[in-house]
This record gives C-alpha cells, structure tokens and sequence, in this order.
C-alpha cells in the first residue's frame, strides 16, 4: 500500500493515508516522499472528502474508517484494482509470483531493464538498493510487479495478482501459505490457474520446471508459451545454471537450451538466489534484454533491505536482518549464510510472526529449517497462540525460548562471540532487535575490549 501511494503520488494525486506500527523502511520512504501518514483508523479521515479512497486488505468491516466510507457512499477501490485501472492498463506488466522469492526476483529483474536503460515501473514488497524505492512510475511501456496471492480487501478475497493481468508472468514456487484465507495448498493452486487465465497467448510464462506443484497447476490449463528455469541438472528447463560454480552460488554459469551464455559473479548467496536470477534472467530476456546485459546487471544488483542485509558489525560479530518467515526460506537462508561462512557459528533468532506461523501450522517444519544453525533463539511472547516448548525440545541443546525483546538481547548478545554471524528472521520490525543486539554489543566491547563473548 505504501508502493501504491508513491505512485499515486508520482501520477499528480494529492495522497494521505493511515496505518498502524509503521516502521521502516517504508515508513522512511513515505516520509521522504511528503505523503502524510496518520496513525490509526478514525472516521474522522474521511473529512477531506477524498476523490478515492484506496482499501488495503488489513481493513476490515467494524473499523470505523471503513464504516464511514461505507455510509457516506464515498468512491472506494482495492489496492490491485485501483493500480490496474490507472496505471497497468496501458503497460507491459512483468509479473513475478510465487510461495518464496518474489521481491527478490521482482528486484532483479526491475534492475535489469533499468541497467539496459528501460526506466520501468515497479511495485515491489521490499527497498531494492539499487533504487533506495519500493516503488515508482517509471515509463512506458514496461511495469514490473510483485504478484502476491494474498486476498484482495475485504470486499474482494480473489488473490491480489488477478488483478495485474501481465503479459510475462514468472512463477517462482508453489508451497502452502496463507493457512489464515486459504484451507490447503489446493485452494492456493486454484487461484494460481485462475492467473495463468490472464496471460495472453503472446506472452510468456516463466516457471520453475522441478516446482510439482507448479507443475500440479499447469496441468489444470495454460494457453501460453512456457520457458522453464532450474537451479539443479534434473528438471527439463529451457534456462539452468552450469555445474560448478562457488559453493555460495555467489558465481554460477548460466545455460540457454544447452548453450552457455556467460557468468553471473555477485553479491547475492545462495541457491534460492541463483534460481531467482535464472528467473530473471528469463523474463527480462522476453522483454527484449539480451542475456549478456542480464548478467552485466546482475554483478552491480546491490541486494534488498531485509533480504540478508547485513545490518552492522562489532568486534567480527555480524548481524543480519532476513524477512525469512516460512520453513522453506528459512532452511534456504540458513543454508546460504552456511555456505559462506563454512564452519563459522550461525545464531538464528526467529519471530514467528506470521498469521501461518502464529497458527502452528508449520510446527513440525520448523526445527529441520533450522538444522545449520548452532544455536537458535526464538521469541515466544506470551501471545504465540501455541506451546514453543516441543519445537524447543526437538532443538535440543541448541535452543532458547525467549518471551522478551529485552531477554532475546541479552541471551544472544551473551552468547555472540568474534566471527560469529546473527541472523536475525521475522515478516515485521521485531521490536527493533537488530539495534537493540548492535547497541548492546558495541556497549559491552567498550566496557571490556578484550571480552571475548563465548
């Protein structure tokens, strides 16, 4: 929604809005970019008059905002179908959807068409460095977007990416997510078919040939050309990456129908990241960039706040920030992070902050994620909704339960010593752990320099 407002803002509108514990970096964006921001959901909002009123799928009826908008028979609209009436219509849409990986490979491929010179448009769910924005107009004809499957509003419960009707569509992974809107992995297909109902026969679909589900799905239908991307040598794909490489997919080789068509050397780590490059790689190459511009880009891709963003570091303790929040990307984090730091200590602190993670839904799936790290903390406020305990036992040794902000800072800083890396995963700002860790280790380091901290 924050992404909707800068380009609505960018099209001429005069734009407010309102929401609740906004933290950055989208807080810092609305401000730099002179978009008010209320806290809260009071009626008395809707006293402007506003020509519209854009409705994000955290409001619900009973919130007095929107039961003014209601009785006041004011103009209102879906994020998704507000940005498909005003700005997609017109344009290219490169839509990149998926369980996992889909700002990371909207990132990327935004950069790419800005490095070949194609100013897109973009509407992604995180800050790419790159471009210091979430989302901006850019110029015709290309717009790339974060396709997510999330319901539309309250009044809409159709999976946003419906809405965006794109002429490339990347499909990165299918998983069960969701568990508060959608029953079971079924339903989450439907409503990727129904997608891949919206893509003309002169486009593309870009998908993840040793994904079964997506697989699963393809079978219920499609009636556009498909390109296949893999990361391993097994799945039938038109784009993989070449054997070797390093072993942090930090460099990696990629292949077009058999044929080798250069190198990727950057920044990024692992195999995830490789797959999300492919993907890119792919769809930018549909619009029209030749693969050897793709990976000139990808080497100056500067990565994306809280995707392994390395927040800070103190006497060779490392502290990252990832928006890990589903068993699959956390085991694929911990494992990247692993293979660049080889037998170096990795702390994992987890925030099981997500509406399926607060159901208990991925209990069982959660300690194997974690299997790579050394030692794990994960915050249990008195409102998880579910008993920590047995995820903990099944951790052994190696994890903490932690209720407190305030205790997961001390147990991890007391536990944090020289060359260790803290990776520090949550869908939210975590109450500011990442500070309060930095904080206190660089306090204790300057009360007693030689503290080793093991």
């Amino acid at each position: 929604m924050g992404g909707i407002a800068a380009i609505a803002k960018a099209a001429g509108h005069k734009v407010t809005g309102s929401d609740r514990n906004v933290y950055p970096p989208m807080s810092t964006q609305l401000r730099a970019l002179g978009i008010e921001l209320v806290e809260g959901f009071g009626a008395e909002q809707l006293d402007a008059a506003p020509d519209v009123v854009v409705v994000g799928n955290v409001m619900t009826r009973g919130v007095p905002v929107v039961e003014a908008l209601l009785d006041r028979g004011l103009a209102y609209a879906s994020g998704p179908e507000w940005l498909a009436r005003a700005v997609l219509k017109d344009r290219w849409v490169i839509a990149v959807a998926g369980t996992h990986g889909k700002t990371t490979t909207t990132s990327l491929v935004a950069w790419i068409l800005e490095y070949a010179g194609l100013a897109p448009g973009f509407l992604i769910g995180g800050v790419p460095a790159n471009f210091d924005t979430s989302a901006r107009l850019g110029a015709a004809p290309f717009f790339v977007i974060e396709a997510d499957e999330y319901d539309t509003a309250f009044f809409d419960k159709r999976a946003k990416f419906v809405h965006y009707r794109p002429r490339t569509l990347v499909l990165n992974n299918l998983e069960f997510d969701h568990a508060d809107i959608y029953p079971d992995v079924a339903a989450i297909q439907r409503q990727f078919h129904h997608l891949v109902r919206t893509v003309p026969g002169s486009g593309r679909i870009i998908w993840n040939a040793a994904d079964e589900r997506l697989a699963q799905t393809l079978k219920m239908g499609y009636w556009t050309p498909l390109q296949g991307f893999s990361g391993t040598q097994s799945a039938e794909a038109q784009w993989r990456a070449g054997p070797g490489g390093a072993a942090d997919f930090s460099r990696f080789d990629v292949i077009e129908s058999g044929t080798p068509r250069g190198t990727v050397e950057w920044d990024l780590m692992g195999a995830h990241n490789m797959e999300n490059a492919l993907a890119a790689i792919a769809a930018a190459h549909h619009a029209g960039v030749s693969v050897a511009t793709a990976i000139e880009a990808l080497r100056s891709f500067k990565g994306i706040a809280r995707r392994m963003q390395l927040r800070g570091q103190v006497q060779g303790i490392r502290v990252y920030d990832d928006f890990a929040h589903h068993p699959t990307a956390i085991a694929t984090t911990v494992d990247g992070l692993r293979r660049r730091v080889g037998k170096a200590r990795i702390l994992a602190v987890l925030e099981l902050r997500s509406n399926t993670m607060r159901m208990g839904v991925h209990n069982d799936l959660i300690a194997p994620a974690l299997a790579a790290a050394d030692e794990v903390f994960v915050f249990t406020p008195p409102d998880l909704g579910w008993d920590a305990a047995p995820l903990i036992r099944e951790l052994g040794p190696r994890g903490h339960a932690v209720p407190t902000i305030d205790g997961l800072t001390t147990a991890v800083t007391d536990r944090a010593g020289a060359d260790d890396s803290v990776l520090v995963m949550s869908n939210g700002g975590f109450g500011g752990l990442h500070e309060k860790l930095l904080t206190t280790l660089r306090r204790r380091f300057d009360d007693d320099p030689d503290h080793s901290g093991t």
